[in-house]
């Protein structure tokens, strides 16, 4: 697919860090429990890291204990692409910015949660930038 984003690897690696090129641009995990998103209740919008197009907000995060932020919907329905994902000896629905391709984490559907969608988006923070907004 042809990315309104569209850079070299080379370019990638000078402009993230290696943790976010390693997550961002190769399908990386971080580790639960560690991102800096995976707790916090700030009010605000949620952008791809790598090319700061507006993903998931505050409206749709909620607590689902699995170490990772988790949204129940994306901010617009076209600001995330879903492709399945045979890695890992499973199928999985991965999920990754339309405008640059990058890798956000994960979409997992029927697990139970109280949700409008019965979605949960589990992201890694590390692919996420938070802009808060005023209350």
């Amino acid at each position: 697919m042809a990315y309104e984003v569209d850079k070299s690897e080379e370019q990638w690696r000078q402009e993230l860090t290696p943790q976010e090129y390693a997550v961002l641009r190769q399908a990386g995990t971080e580790r639960p429990f560690t991102g800096e998103y995976t707790d916090t209740k700030t009010r605000g919008v949620y952008s791809c890291r790598a090319c700061g197009a507006e993903l998931f907000t505050s409206d749709t995060k909620f607590e689902s204990h699995c170490g990772w932020p988790s949204f129940y919907d994306p901010k617009d329905s076209k600001a995330v692409e879903l492709i399945e994902d045979r890695s890992m000896g499973m199928t999985r629905t991965e999920v990754r910015c339309t405008r640059c391709g990058s890798h956000l984490g994960h979409v997992f559907e029927g697990e139970g949660y109280d949700t409008p969608t019965d979605q949960r988006y589990c992201i890694n923070s590390i692919s996420l930038r938070l802009a808060p907004v005023g209350d």
